[in-house]
């Protein structure tokens, strides 16, 4: 692949070239990219803003992220947070620090990616900016999108009785992760290397291009359900299962066998000689949606084929537990992705 150096563009000229054939197609979007702001209307629903900040080293490593899936991952962790608040994603704006080392040709991989998940998920890219970066690649993507007043979900809702819910399946993304960093330290040690992943395709795609879960609030607006707390998997469940109880001043107990595993997972856990139960809950990464409802919308829950029943909210004072298979009760411990660790 031929490589064009940036400074033969400069920075407007770069601009223009990731962003030229950029189409809007929300109604919302009256001017994307091209004037000193974009111009967004919105007139009987809320707009919900979230911002995502992606840096080289830290959150991705692209000895073995292609830079076309770097840019759909991008974006779909921040329709993701849009998404947690039972809300639907319109906009992102996309701001760039870039180091000589990349090439245009590079670059065009990256707004592939990024162009992709907004086609699929309806949104358009309306502005953003670049700079240079003396220390790689960053990323800081805004994500705007709308809801409905009355169907806005926070964290703060859950209460006493709520049954606890989760969509997908967890820690296939975490395995996916170690899958990547084996192979890579391989490769440091062979002259001819050539990585295996045959029978691991499903860990690498959650790691690599993971997908937002639309389905999953489309699902829940058809049977009529509004959550009382909803919430993101990205820092693992014990995580955020700690930051809704203490958002709602409750407690909560989760069951050990109702965690969703991947049969990969399962596998690859045991390879590397790992405990299955840990990688589900604080592996991270999986955006899958954690959400609360009352119990009383049992069976309503139960027909959503993506989402399983895990535990239910409790007072404060019982704290926040696991049951383990054998019914013993261990407290929750946050121990998910920490960037500043």
């Amino acid at each position: 692949m031929s490589r064009t150096a940036i400074s033969t563009l400069g920075e407007f000229g770069l601009i223009r070239h990731l962003t030229e054939k950029i189409l809007l197609c929300n109604p919302e979007s009256l001017k994307g990219v091209g004037d000193d702001a974009a111009v967004l209307s919105y007139c009987d629903k809320q707009v919900l803003v979230t911002t995502d900040l992606l840096l080289e080293g830290i959150h991705f490593d692209l000895t073995y992220v292609p830079m076309k899936h770097l840019g759909y991952k991008s974006a779909t962790v921040n329709f993701s947070d849009i998404y947690a608040m039972n809300g639907q994603p319109k906009q992102i704006t996309v701001s760039l620090g870039i180091s000589k080392r990349f090439s245009i040709e590079e670059l065009e991989e990256l707004y592939a990616g990024l162009a992709l998940a907004c086609s699929i998920y309806n949104v358009d890219i309306v502005g953003g900016d670049t700079s240079s970066s003396l220390t790689g690649l960053c990323i800081s993507i805004t994500c705007i999108g709308e809801g409905e007043k009355e169907k806005i979900v926070y964290r703060s809702g859950a209460r006493n009785t709520d049954l606890i819910c989760v969509s997908g399946d967890l820690g296939a993304a975490y395995m996916g992760l170690q899958l990547l960093e084996r192979e890579k330290t391989i490769f440091r040690g062979e002259k001819d290397f050539k990585p295996d992943f045959s029978g691991k395709e499903y860990l690498l795609e959650r790691q690599l291009k993971p997908e937002a879960r639309k389905d999953v609030v489309q699902h829940l607006a058809k049977a009529g359900i509004v959550p009382t707390s909803m919430i993101d998997i990205s820092d693992g469940l014990s995580s955020e299962l700690l930051h809704i109880c203490h958002e709602s001043n409750v407690g909560c107990v989760v069951y050990e066998d109702r965690i969703p595993i991947d049969y990969q997972t399962a596998v690859m856990s045991e390879q590397f000689n790992m405990n299955l139960t840990t990688v589900a809950m604080n592996g991270g990464e999986d955006y899958e949606l954690l959400f609360t409802v009352p119990v009383a919308l049992h069976d309503q829950i139960a027909a959503i084929e993506s989402v399983k029943v895990i535990g239910y909210i409790c007072d404060k004072s019982l704290g926040s537990n696991l049951v383990t298979r054998d019914g013993t009760e261990l407290p929750l411990k946050a121990q998910g992705w920490n960037s500043l660790a």
